[in-house]
């Protein structure tokens, strides 16, 4: 048997799309892969699939069957652990058949893990926050990165954007729910520029390089390797770097289904093992990491991209060790924690973007370091 979570109603959730997060209110369909419709009909449709996915999510009792396979979710960024998936060192260490399944926008992953066809994820914190203000059963357990400077606007050449308030009556792409996007609305309100004054698209990486090319678009906040195409006739407006330094900082962050976690902590502290020495192999010596190394090749495999970028991309992240991870700095310290502090100021924000239905009073609840003090230990 395939592990996989059981629910009476997920057919119906299918059939809707699984359109997690609509609209003004309950905000970003994201199985739309153009404008995000804002008609009244529409609305009215994203709704009731967010009542049924999330009736589906927390109504229903999940039934887990074990079998020593299981699906893990990734996105298109360059990191260390996409060697280790290469290298089918998770399932050396775990002896679990992995179904590794791409996913090329926050917006699909996280109907996946919804639907309990994905039990481990690769998330923005700005997804990963999305996900817990929904009340979705998930838990952080490890930081893959500190995004810093690696995700930026670019402005394209020729399209006349020179300042901030040039992007007035422009067309701005992102993928929706990711990190970029929430910091695009936080530049935007920095810049003191209505959403409303813009075009925002809704866009996975590879559409926005697409659409770059053939002139569709002016501006886009994105990540590598979609990020490197659009600066070779562009120029960067704002990082994310300056961005968080502004106080609204940003991660990606694996995580996963809760039942699923708690039924299985020998794999949970396998993996985090296999996650750690991934990360330190490039910590311990990045001048490795060049363009034609294995490793290098590895990761442009699973993500695609021009090996020559990738080591600069590699350089403006930070992946903290697993000490770092349980410290106060990330997952550790409760609600006084990094990660829990990050996630509630963006979610904050995207209540007062109405993209989320209600802030929770600690995220903490949603993080998880236990699973890397495990790993750390042994044990």
């Amino acid at each position: 048997m395939h592990l996989r979570r059981l629910h009476p109603f997920l057919d119906l959730t299918r059939a809707c799309g699984m359109n997690l997060l609509g609209e003004e209110k309950l905000p970003l369909c994201l199985e739309r892969q153009q404008l995000v419709v804002m008609g009244g009909t529409v609305k009215k449709v994203i709704g009731l699939c967010l009542c049924v996915v999330m009736f589906t999510a927390l109504a229903v009792p999940a039934v887990w069957a074990e079998s020593g396979e299981m699906t893990i979710g990734y996105q298109l960024i360059f990191n260390p652990w996409k060697v280790a998936i290469a290298g089918g060192d998770f399932e050396k260490a775990t002896g679990y058949k992995i179904n590794w399944r791409k996913f090329d926008s926050p917006g699909k992953l996280l109907p996946a893990i919804t639907s309990g066809d994905v039990q481990i994820g690769l998330l923005g914190s700005t997804g990963v926050a999305t996900a817990m203000s929904n009340g979705l059963n998930v838990e952080l357990f490890w930081i893959a990165e500190g995004i810093a400077a690696a995700e930026a606007l670019v402005v394209r050449d020729g399209s006349g954007i020179v300042a901030p308030q040039d992007l007035i009556g422009k067309k701005l792409a992102t993928p929706f729910v990711s990190t970029t996007h929430f910091h695009l609305l936080f530049a935007l309100e920095q810049f003191g520029i209505d959403p409303k004054k813009v075009t925002l698209l809704n866009l996975p990486p590879n559409a926005i390089a697409a659409a770059w090319r053939r002139g569709d678009i002016d501006a886009a906040f994105v990540w590598d390797p979609a990020l490197s195409t659009i600066k070779k006739s562009g120029k960067v407006l704002i990082t994310s770097g300056e961005l968080g330094r502004w106080g609204k900082p940003t991660f990606d962050g694996l995580v996963v289904e809760r039942e699923f976690a708690r039924s299985h902590p020998e794999f949970m502290r396998q993996f985090v093992q296999v996650l750690a020495q991934t990360d330190a192999a490039y910590r311990d010596n990045p001048d490795a990491w060049t363009p034609d190394s294995p490793q290098v090749q590895a990761i442009v495999s699973l993500v695609g991209g021009e090996p020559k970028d990738v080591p600069a991309v590699l350089a403006s992240y930070i992946f903290p060790t697993p000490a770092q991870q349980v410290s106060c700095d990330w997952l550790g310290c409760g609600k006084d924690g990094g990660a829990a502090r990050a996630l509630k100021a963006t979610a904050e924000f995207l209540k007062t973007e109405k993209k989320i239905p209600a802030v929770l009073p600690d995220y903490s609840l949603y993080v998880n370091a236990g699973w890397v003090q495990s790993a750390i230990k042994g044990r």
